[in-house]
């Protein structure tokens, strides 16, 4: 039994559907964390990086569509995130005593306070966001008139009904029901975005459209009725009929927390703490679609209908790439099987060139089977084609070329956390990096005969992440799943693709949504 677990530890551990072990395992992770990752170099475009050229844009787009109309494709996208993270530069200004009139605001933003500048930009354009009509009334229906308190400066109001559950409590919604854009008809959230989206390109030869959100479970309900409503207005615009499925993080994927001597971390109750374990969570839901080839993509990521054009392209020829990637996969995997030797080279010179695969020096020593056994199990993977966009100075991860803990070389989305600060080389070939990731990958999740692959056993197990949080106002130290597109997709088959900038369009801050990709035209 791992240490300093009790019999009720226990009881908590099966009702949650984690195994001791497990436990056992994250103890371990704490008291030795996994070894930053090995940056060999960054990805450029001809070195880890691919460019379709607009010769290649008629077979991929061929291969997309035979693979969308035989209903293939599924959109899946992580929906949990919280617009809280979206208000904190407002819920900090809310958070000041007093009355809040704009020469307050003013004064501190001409000194330099970063959440002053954002709010006072948000009130001053506040005509330009979804929001502003329900705000209006919100106020009004309190005897409030929305245009004289900005007038008058006078901010407090304004923000409570914005962000408070004395109004539209946007604060508290989850990201992707935030009305994100202005159209004639009303607001659109994130989530209406997505679905629109997925009309454009995850629609199979009959019209079934199938998409999938995980979400948080206090907010479950609130999805299932946002779909319920939108989806007889989206279904006669766009001629299609929405298979949409949602799901939570599985309280088997939650992890436990400890105290800052690395023992289980106990509430005052004395119970064992278990919280969320992070977007690597998500594995297990993807796993559980058995799904064929999926699109994924963030849920802040999207824009206004009338410039998507770009968007739904790339997402077709992602989708072809990786159909006519697959074929060439199975093609010389089948060929290796069936034991021509000759297959052998043409099957290293594709896997190099095409895949970032190396045979290793110590494998090439024994001979053609054991080549041939090599070649034909690392073309045995789940396959993910990953676009990327040039980098903006955007935070999140980049393509890297890294050496992994068996001393292979390999791609891989890499995330700032993951590297050895104190170690300036790492550094140095992170902030090299030409390209950012925005999520936007298109997944091949079966073989060639169908089977779905096991995902669980692609993930590079020792990329956990440890935080310092706290709780009832004492710290912890917090563990997080190898994230999903990072070490949850470890040893998965990689290949990444330049993507337009056109394509990314990331809310972080409320602010975001007043770029073009936003607005109306």
């Amino acid at each position: 039994m791992p240490p300093d677990l009790t019999p009720k530890d226990l009881q908590l551990l099966r009702e949650r559907g984690i195994d001791a072990e497990e436990i056992h395992r994250q103890l371990a992770a704490f008291a030795r964390p996994a070894p930053p990752v090995r940056l060999v170099r960054p990805c450029t475009v001809g070195d880890g990086i691919h460019r379709i050229g607009a010769a290649e844009h008629r077979d991929c787009l061929a291969a997309y569509a035979a693979a969308a109309a035989a209903g293939r494709f599924l959109k899946f996208v992580p929906a949990s995130g919280a617009a809280s993270r979206m208000f904190a530069a407002a819920l900090r200004i809310l958070n000041r005593p007093g009355p809040l009139p704009r020469g307050e605001l003013r004064a501190l933003a001409d000194g330099d306070d970063a959440a002053a500048r954002e709010t006072l930009r948000v009130l001053d354009e506040i005509g330009r966001f979804a929001f502003h009509a329900p705000l209006r009334q919100s106020l009004a229906a309190a005897g409030m008139d929305l245009a004289a308190l900005l007038t008058h400066g006078e901010y407090r109001p304004v923000l409570e009904h914005l962000l408070t559950p004395r109004g539209l409590d946007l604060a508290q919604l989850p990201k992707g029901l935030l009305p994100f854009h202005r159209y004639a008809d009303g607001p659109r959230t994130a989530f209406d975005e997505h679905l629109v989206e997925a009309a454009a390109y995850a629609a199979d030869g009959a019209g079934r459209c199938r998409a999938h959100f995980t979400v948080s479970p206090e907010h479950h309900d609130r999805f299932q009725a946002a779909f319920a409503a939108a989806r007889p207005r989206y279904e006669e615009k766009y001629g299609v009929r929405y298979d949409v499925g949602f799901s939570t993080q599985k309280p088997s994927t939650d992890t436990v927390a400890v105290d800052l001597d690395n023992r289980p971390f106990r509430t005052a109750a004395g119970d064992l703490l278990l919280r969320p374990g992070g977007h690597g969570s998500l594995l297990a839901n993807l796993t559980d679609l058995q799904a064929d080839l999926v699109f994924i993509k963030n849920i802040d990521n999207v824009t206004i209908e009338d410039r998507t054009e770009t968007t739904v392209l790339w997402k077709r020829l992602l989708g072809g790439s990786l159909c006519l990637l697959q074929q060439r996969i199975f093609g010389h995997r089948s060929r290796l099987q069936a034991g021509d030797d000759r297959a052998l080279e043409p099957a290293l010179r594709f896997a190099r060139a095409q895949l970032g695969i190396e045979m290793p020096g110590a494998v090439q020593a024994q001979g053609t089977v054991a080549q041939r056994d090599f070649l034909s199990q690392a073309l045995h993977r789940p396959v993910r084609v990953c676009g990327m966009v040039r980098n903006r100075g955007e935070p999140g991860g980049g393509p890297f070329w890294v050496r992994d803990g068996r001393g292979e070389l390999g791609l891989r989305i890499v995330e700032r956390a993951e590297i050895d600060a104190g170690a300036a080389e790492g550094r140095r070939i992170f902030a090299a990096a030409t390209h950012f990731s925005p999520v936007d990958l298109v997944c091949g999740l079966r073989d060639a005969e169908g089977r779905a692959f096991d995902l669980p056993r692609f993930v590079d197990a020792d990329a956990v992440c440890i935080t310092e949080k706290s709780s009832a106002g004492r710290r912890l130290r917090a563990l997080e799943h190898p994230g999903l597109w990072n070490g949850g997709m470890a040893y998965w088959i990689t290949v990444f693709v330049e993507v337009p900038d056109a394509t990314f369009h990331p809310v972080k801050t409320i602010a975001d949504l007043l770029r073009p990709a936003h607005q109306p035209r």
